[in-house]
This record gives structure tokens, sequence and C-alpha cells, in this order.
């Protein structure tokens, strides 16, 4: 399971041209799942993301989302287990199929919300444009 973590100022997720749902101060995770992640990888990295220390204290980067009560946008994005490893055209082959990638992605965000923190979800396998403001820009891939 992989996830790209982006700390935001605001975030938004349009569907059709129709935004489905957005947050303000925050993170956007684009979350990809493997074909070999299960329940406890979605776990551990819900764990990992939600105590991620990259918001600035006393000009350093010392407190979580969970620290300072911003919400999490959580986007689907099965790209993000491409290997490029070999020729011009990346492999999915390592993804996970959406009846295993769905159920992990929901357990990801409702593990995010036992830990305490305000999730919003795009719309799993859907075509959408990802809107947001990068405060920073922080930007961190995160991997269980």
């Amino acid at each position: 399971m992989r996830a790209v973590v982006q700390r935001v100022s605001s975030a938004s997720v349009r569907v059709g041209g129709d935004t489905v749902t957005s947050i303000s101060e925050g993170l956007l995770v684009l979350l990809g799942v493997a074909a070999t992640d299960g329940p406890v990888e979605a776990e551990r990295l819900a764990g990992k993301v939600a105590r991620l220390r990259i918001f600035e204290r006393d000009g350093r980067f010392d407190a979580s989302v969970l620290e300072t009560g911003g919400a999490v946008l959580v986007v689907s994005q099965f790209t993000l287990i491409a290997d490029t490893r070999r020729g011009n055209r990346p492999s999915f082959s390592e993804a996970a199929r959406r009846e295993q990638a769905e159920p992990l992605y929901e357990r990801f965000g409702d593990a995010l919300r036992e830990l305490g923190v305000p999730v919003r979800t795009g719309v799993f396998g859907a075509h959408m444009d990802v809107d947001l403001v990068n405060r920073g820009p922080v930007t961190v891939v995160v991997e269980v």
C-alpha cells in the first residue's frame, strides 16, 4: 500500500464538473492498493498518516494532522502501484483489482476515523478532478 501525502490549505474532488467533497486545512492522500495488501496494511498506513509530523510548530515539522485538528481527503489512485522499471509503458499488474482495493480503501478511511481524524473521500473508481493548494509545498510518500 502506498500513499502520496500532501499538506494542503484546501483540497476538493470534482466528478463530472460537480464538487463531491472538499476539505480546508489538512492532508490530501492519494492511495494506491497493491494485490498483496490486506486490512493490516490499511490500518498500519492509516496510523502512519495520522501521526506523520509534517505540520510546522516553532519552525519545525513537529505536529501531525491529529494534533492540528485538520482533515484528510482520501482519493483512490491505482496508478501509484505502477511498475516503471521496464520500457516506457507502466505496468499495473501489481495493483489490486477493484473487488479487493475498494474495501481496503474504505478500511483505510475508517481506520483514520477511528483514530479521531475527520475524513472525506473521493469517488472510488471514478474519473476525478482533484484540486489542491499544497502548503509548503510538502509532499511525502508513505508505504507499508
